[in-house]
């Protein structure tokens, strides 16, 4: 087995192929990835404006980070390949579960039980519009 047959291939490569577009990882994020992934479900597939717009007015806690990770998704796509955000759609988007912190509360009788203080990654790809 040769080395360039050992390397995975690029995150680039493994999220986009050669089609046009960029993406953005938002890592450690203090939110139950159950949570973000109740918002991420809804702005999946919808134009990068659009999805700006919906979440600007979502009721839900992580409709923040999210927008921020697919803003800077866009901004990423506008710096490196020259895209317009009006051209750019949501083609991906996922949550992945982070590191789980684990902390102990004081019950009766001298006892304790656990707290699991769970956080996400979320990632988000945009593309280029089809026309």
């Amino acid at each position: 087995m040769s080395n360039a047959e050992k390397t995975r291939p690029s995150r680039r490569d493994a999220l986009l192929g050669d089609r046009q577009g960029s993406y953005a990882i938002a890592r450690g994020v203090r939110m139950s990835p159950t949570k973000v992934r109740r918002v991420v479900d809804v702005i999946r597939g919808l134009d990068v404006t659009e999805a700006l717009d919906t979440l600007k007015f979502a009721p839900q806690a992580a409709a923040e980070p999210v927008s921020k990770v697919i803003a800077s998704a866009a901004a990423n796509a506008e710096n490196t390949e020259n895209l317009r955000t009006e051209q750019l759609y949501v083609s991906q988007a996922f949550v992945d579960e982070g590191m789980t912190m684990r902390r102990i509360r004081p019950r009766a009788k001298g006892s304790a039980s656990r707290v699991l203080k769970r956080s996400s990654h979320i990632t988000v790809v945009v593309e280029k519009k089809e026309a």
